[in-house]
């Protein structure tokens, strides 16, 4: 059974950047998290199904005293009933402090937010949050939370970001000293994270000066110490506002990775996706590693869209149980200015890709207006094993920017 666009959010206020997690031994039990502006100000919406995403809950987190406003949110899910969000709150337009929320009693609760790495002044921001807890089936490091983020620094003096990676062994409750994961000489995006079959943590950064390179380093002691960068594909970057007209809307390329957790022919293999624009249009590019991270293979296109039609906002999950891959990402194939929602499935260990549409109903990123600047900078999905999925997305349909959500449980051969 394939069900498509369940609405997550209802009002009339925008909702964006939407994340999903799922409780893996219960799989109808899912937690998403996006920026909502329900109150006038953004703050972290808590959405919860108990019935695989039919129906769905909501609530706002609240902020730590003496900020304002929360945005960039994440959420993961860790053994049995644990889910972590994190978030960028900030107290104005400075002093950005990551965060994080957990639940152990599958989201119906949250406690108050716990600072993993505070911002100060004008001088450090950390924003762009991700967050990964390792639920590898043979990791000595069973239970770990990996938080990373942009760690902005002498932001209004020209300064610059860099990738931090901060590490929690008690479910959150404190947080170890930060890992400094790029150079300071390179500015670079929001970083992401994956956990291999044994525990091997794997960090991922897109850097964007002096050039575009997708980069990852390599943890083999449960997020202690990491490897030598390790560059798996130089990028075009997308322009920052694509070019149809009628679009306003930022594109930030971010780095997407996951792992292989699943006994099989790819164990462990490592799959990276990205967007780029070395074909003259915005297109989703893979490239993945079989021998660790050591090496990764020549970036191939994944969506066997036409030529210069615009493919953006990947994100990726890999079925813990099956192998499965899937990667979602809006396009404007089917309209050339309407955006829909696609995923990209393959059971081959990333070889070939089959592409499906899972909007019912293409829409308009303006929401009926015109130039809006912002529809969020990521969508995101998750799979539900054995070999489902559900992914999460922006959408316009009621009139205002709303999250959506597409399930499917169908196994694909």
């Amino acid at each position: 059974m394939t069900n498509f666009n369940f609405q997550v959010t209802t009002g009339s206020a925008p909702k964006f950047e939407p994340f999903i997690a799922v409780n893996l031994l219960i799989p109808g039990i899912m937690v998403a998290v996006a920026v909502d502006t329900t109150t006038g100000v953004p703050l972290i919406g808590l959405y919860r199904s108990l019935d695989g995403g039919a129906n769905w809950s909501q609530s706002l987190l609240p902020l730590p005293p003496g900020f304002s406003g929360a945005e960039a949110p994440a959420v993961a899910y860790g053994f049995p009933n644990v889910f972590i969000v994190t978030a960028h709150v900030f107290p104005g337009a400075n002093s950005g402090t990551s965060v994080a929320y957990r639940s152990v009693d599958n989201g119906a609760t949250f406690s108050e937010p716990v600072i993993v790495n505070s911002g100060f002044g004008t001088y450090i921001n950390n924003d762009e949050t991700n967050v990964t807890v390792d639920v590898s089936q043979s990791s000595p490091y069973l239970g770990f939370i990996y938080v990373l983020y942009n760690h902005q620094f002498n932001v209004e003096n020209g300064g610059n970001s860099t990738a931090f990676l901060s590490r929690s062994r008690d479910g959150g409750a404190t947080w170890d000293t930060p890992v400094l994961l790029s150079s300071e000489a390179e500015q670079v995006e929001r970083p992401d994270a994956a956990v291999d079959l044994i525990g091997t943590v794997y960090g991922a950064w897109v850097t964007v000066d002096p050039e575009y390179r997708f980069v990852v380093r390599r943890s083999v002691d449960g997020g202690t110490t990491f490897g030598d960068p390790r560059e798996v594909s130089a990028i075009v970057p997308v322009p920052p506002v694509l070019p149809v007209p009628g679009y306003a809307f930022r594109v930030l390329t971010f780095a997407n990775i996951s792992i292989d957790r699943s006994v099989g022919p790819y164990t462990n293999r490592i799959y990276t996706v990205w967007q780029d624009f070395r074909q003259g249009y915005a297109d989703i590019f893979m490239s993945y590693s079989s021998d660790n991270g050591l090496s990764y293979s020549a970036p191939v296109s994944i969506t066997g869209a036409p030529a210069g039609t615009q493919n953006f906002f990947p994100a990726i999950d890999v079925d813990p149980l099956l192998g499965v891959v899937n990667v979602i990402y809006y396009s404007n194939q089917v309209n050339g200015y309407l955006l829909d929602v696609f995923v990209a499935r393959s059971i081959n260990g990333g070889q070939t890709f089959t592409n499906t549409r899972i909007t019912n109903e293409s829409f308009d990123p303006n929401a009926g207006g015109t130039g809006v600047p912002l529809i969020g900078d990521y969508i995101d999905i998750i799979s539900v094993p054995p070999g489902g999925y559900i992914g999460v997305w922006t959408d316009t349909s009621p009139g205002t920017q709303t999250i959506f959500a597409g399930y499917s449980n169908d196994v694909i051969t």
